[in-house]
Protein backbone atom coordinates (compact mmCIF):
# COMPACT_ATOMS: atom_id res chain seq x y z
CA UNK A 1 0.00 0.00 0.00
CA UNK A 2 1.25 3.51 -0.75
CA UNK A 3 2.15 6.17 1.72
CA UNK A 4 -0.60 8.82 1.53
CA UNK A 5 0.11 12.53 0.95
CA UNK A 6 -0.64 13.56 4.37
CA UNK A 7 1.80 10.77 6.28
CA UNK A 8 4.46 11.84 3.29
CA UNK A 9 3.98 15.29 4.31
CA UNK A 10 4.58 14.42 8.36
CA UNK A 11 7.69 12.36 7.03
CA UNK A 12 9.19 15.31 4.82
CA UNK A 13 8.56 17.92 7.64
CA UNK A 14 10.92 15.68 10.04
CA UNK A 15 13.42 17.36 7.27
CA UNK A 16 12.06 20.40 5.82
CA UNK A 17 11.34 21.94 8.85
CA UNK A 18 14.81 22.75 10.27
CA UNK A 19 16.43 23.17 6.82
CA UNK A 20 13.88 25.61 5.75
CA UNK A 21 14.28 27.67 9.21
CA UNK A 22 18.15 26.89 9.02
CA UNK A 23 17.62 28.63 5.38
CA UNK A 24 15.91 31.53 6.94
CA UNK A 25 18.50 31.93 9.32
CA UNK A 26 21.38 32.33 7.08
CA UNK A 27 19.61 33.95 4.11
CA UNK A 28 16.74 35.29 5.49
CA UNK A 29 12.94 34.74 5.35
CA UNK A 30 12.15 36.19 2.46
CA UNK A 31 15.05 35.20 0.36
CA UNK A 32 14.75 31.17 1.63
CA UNK A 33 11.37 31.64 0.94
CA UNK A 34 11.41 32.43 -2.47
CA UNK A 35 14.12 29.81 -2.73
CA UNK A 36 12.18 26.95 -1.26
CA UNK A 37 8.66 28.31 -3.53
CA UNK A 38 11.05 28.09 -6.55
CA UNK A 39 12.50 24.44 -5.45
CA UNK A 40 9.15 23.33 -4.69
CA UNK A 41 7.21 25.13 -7.07
CA UNK A 42 9.29 23.27 -9.83
CA UNK A 43 8.51 19.76 -8.18
CA UNK A 44 5.11 20.48 -7.72
CA UNK A 45 4.75 21.86 -11.40
CA UNK A 46 6.18 19.05 -12.60
CA UNK A 47 3.74 16.59 -10.82
CA UNK A 48 0.65 18.76 -12.27
CA UNK A 49 2.02 18.07 -15.81
CA UNK A 50 2.11 14.44 -15.25
CA UNK A 51 -0.82 13.89 -13.86
CA UNK A 52 -2.48 16.05 -16.68
CA UNK A 53 -0.99 13.87 -18.93
CA UNK A 54 -2.00 10.56 -17.59
CA UNK A 55 -5.33 11.35 -16.74
CA UNK A 56 -5.89 12.43 -20.34
CA UNK A 57 -3.79 9.39 -22.14
CA UNK A 58 -5.81 6.80 -19.94
CA UNK A 59 -9.47 8.38 -20.02
CA UNK A 60 -8.83 10.32 -23.23
CA UNK A 61 -10.39 13.53 -21.61
CA UNK A 62 -10.31 17.07 -21.03
CA UNK A 63 -13.19 17.82 -18.03
CA UNK A 64 -11.46 20.15 -15.61
CA UNK A 65 -13.95 19.02 -12.97
CA UNK A 66 -13.30 15.68 -13.12
CA UNK A 67 -9.58 15.56 -13.41
CA UNK A 68 -8.70 18.40 -10.81
CA UNK A 69 -11.69 16.04 -8.50
CA UNK A 70 -9.50 13.01 -8.91
CA UNK A 71 -6.08 14.78 -8.17
CA UNK A 72 -7.67 16.48 -4.88
CA UNK A 73 -8.89 12.73 -3.74
CA UNK A 74 -5.07 11.98 -3.45
CA UNK A 75 -4.54 14.75 -1.50
CA UNK A 76 -7.80 13.95 0.69
CA UNK A 77 -7.02 10.32 1.47
CA UNK A 78 -6.62 9.00 4.62
CA UNK A 79 -9.30 11.90 6.34
CA UNK A 80 -6.25 14.70 5.48
CA UNK A 81 -9.07 16.63 4.56
CA UNK A 82 -13.03 17.31 4.68
CA UNK A 83 -14.91 19.54 1.60
CA UNK A 84 -17.62 20.24 0.04
CA UNK A 85 -17.91 20.78 -3.72
CA UNK A 86 -19.60 24.00 -4.76
CA UNK A 87 -19.27 23.79 -8.52
CA UNK A 88 -17.69 21.32 -10.94
CA UNK A 89 -18.62 21.31 -14.74
CA UNK A 90 -15.83 20.60 -17.88
CA UNK A 91 -14.37 23.38 -17.29
CA UNK A 92 -14.24 24.66 -13.38
CA UNK A 93 -14.05 22.58 -10.18
CA UNK A 94 -14.80 24.75 -7.32
CA UNK A 95 -14.69 23.28 -3.37
CA UNK A 96 -14.10 24.57 0.14
CA UNK A 97 -11.95 22.49 2.22
CA UNK A 98 -13.41 22.68 5.74
CA UNK A 99 -11.04 20.82 8.00
CA UNK A 100 -7.46 19.85 6.79
CA UNK A 101 -4.85 17.60 8.47
CA UNK A 102 -1.98 19.38 7.11
CA UNK A 103 -3.08 22.22 8.68
CA UNK A 104 -3.55 20.65 12.21
CA UNK A 105 -0.13 18.97 11.66
CA UNK A 106 1.96 22.28 11.43
CA UNK A 107 -0.03 24.50 13.80
CA UNK A 108 0.71 21.27 16.38
CA UNK A 109 4.22 22.09 15.59
CA UNK A 110 4.04 25.75 15.76
CA UNK A 111 4.57 26.09 12.18
CA UNK A 112 1.75 26.91 10.34
CA UNK A 113 3.99 29.65 8.21
CA UNK A 114 6.45 26.73 7.35
CA UNK A 115 3.28 24.80 6.88
CA UNK A 116 1.49 27.59 4.49
CA UNK A 117 5.25 27.91 2.24
CA UNK A 118 6.00 23.94 2.04
CA UNK A 119 2.06 22.57 1.46
CA UNK A 120 -0.52 25.35 0.42
CA UNK A 121 1.90 26.87 -1.99
CA UNK A 122 2.29 23.72 -3.56
CA UNK A 123 -1.36 24.03 -4.95
CA UNK A 124 -0.72 26.78 -7.45
CA UNK A 125 2.28 25.12 -9.09
CA UNK A 126 0.53 22.19 -9.26
CA UNK A 127 -2.23 23.44 -10.92
CA UNK A 128 0.36 25.37 -13.54
CA UNK A 129 1.38 21.77 -14.38
CA UNK A 130 -2.29 21.13 -15.50
CA UNK A 131 -1.71 23.58 -18.67
CA UNK A 132 -1.49 27.19 -19.22
CA UNK A 133 -5.49 27.73 -19.80
CA UNK A 134 -6.03 26.48 -15.89
CA UNK A 135 -5.94 28.95 -13.64
CA UNK A 136 -6.25 28.62 -9.53
CA UNK A 137 -7.62 31.31 -6.90
CA UNK A 138 -7.68 31.03 -3.36
CA UNK A 139 -8.45 34.16 -1.07
CA UNK A 140 -7.46 31.86 2.12
CA UNK A 141 -6.43 29.16 3.76
CA UNK A 142 -7.09 27.20 7.35
CA UNK A 143 -3.33 27.59 7.34
CA UNK A 144 -2.95 31.07 7.85
CA UNK A 145 -5.91 30.72 10.37
CA UNK A 146 -9.10 31.08 7.85
CA UNK A 147 -12.37 29.14 8.30
CA UNK A 148 -11.91 27.31 5.09
CA UNK A 149 -9.78 27.60 2.01
CA UNK A 150 -11.84 28.40 -1.27
CA UNK A 151 -10.16 26.53 -4.08
CA UNK A 152 -11.41 27.74 -7.59
CA UNK A 153 -10.17 25.95 -10.98
CA UNK A 154 -11.42 26.96 -14.09
CA UNK A 155 -10.44 26.76 -17.46
CA UNK A 156 -10.03 30.16 -19.38
CA UNK A 157 -12.40 30.71 -22.31
CA UNK A 158 -10.93 29.13 -25.49
CA UNK A 159 -8.81 26.25 -23.32
CA UNK A 160 -10.35 23.12 -24.66
CA UNK A 161 -7.34 20.79 -24.82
Amino acid sequence: MSVSVIEQAKIQAQVLVPLVKALQAELGEARANALVRKALGDLYRGFGEAFWKTKNETENKTDLGKAVSSAFKTYARDDALAYDVVAQTEDTFAFDVTRCAYAEFYKALGEPELGFLLVCTADFATADGFGPDVRLTRTQTIMQGASHCDFRYRREAGGSR
